[in-house]
């Protein structure tokens, strides 16, 4: 069997990261042939269980179960959108208890991912339980997030917009990749013609902010971002 192609969907707190990936992965399923499926963020599940956050010295077995879900569900998927990678767990534990000692694993499963898509900060805080740290930590987070993904020297698209917009940016994001990956295979052939003549299109004129994932919306965060600092 084909390697499974991986999507990361990694971003603050509240960025709508579950919703994406369930969304996405239905999305890419209704429109294709191919076996697709979510990866729920193990911490939701950890934390439910155990009623409380984890402590420094549990961070590793959260982040070691996110990458066995992820490898759990690549043997068995054509396609696997991960709502949230051992990453998020590495920039919390360097955020709350400054331990890099998550790096490792969050290196070994990014490398493993095709796609790595960035949840902006445009849409609003929802309280959720011991899920959530407060609004005030969202920033931070994504500034680590960023750095640690230059560090590593990976790209990635910022998925921005409201709605049915925000999935539209993350399929177009994801589909031109996927379409190479995929090349010379017959599956799913008439979604992969609509993204490149989208793409076409695209590339014919329509202008994109030079510092911009995702256009004038990543433009619009980054003005955003840079009042919220004076």
């Amino acid at each position: 069997m084909p390697e499974a192609f991986v999507i990361a969907i990694n971003g603050a707190e509240s960025t709508g990261k579950t919703q994406l990936a369930q969304a996405l992965a239905a999305q890419i399923a209704l429109l294709t042939d191919v076996r697709c499926t979510a990866v729920p963020e193990q911490l939701r599940a950890w934390c439910d269980a155990q009623g409380r956050t984890p402590r420094v010295d549990e961070q590793m077995a959260i982040a070691l179960m996110q990458e066995q879900a992820i490898a759990a569900a690549a043997q068995a998927n054509d396609i696997v959108v991960c709502d949230t990678t051992p990453l998020m767990t590495t920039v919390y534990s360097r955020l709350l208890f400054n331990d890099d000692g998550i790096d490792a694993v969050a290196l070994r499963v990014q490398r493993r991912c095709d796609v790595h898509l960035l949840t902006a900060l445009d849409i609003a805080w929802v309280s959720d339980g011991l899920q959530r740290d407060g609004p005030h930590v969202r920033l931070p987070v994504d500034d680590l997030l960023r750095d640690w993904l230059m560090r590593h020297r990976f790209a990635w698209s910022v998925i921005a917009g409201q709605g049915a917009a925000r999935l539209q940016h993350a399929l177009d994001a994801v589909m031109p990749r996927l379409a190479a990956h995929r090349e010379g295979e017959t599956k799913a052939a008439g979604l992969f013609t609509r993204l490149q003549a989208q793409d076409a299109a695209a590339q014919r004129g329509q202008w994109q902010c030079d510092c911009a994932d995702v256009g004038a919306c990543e433009h619009r965060l980054m003005q955003a971002r840079q009042r919220a600092c004076v």
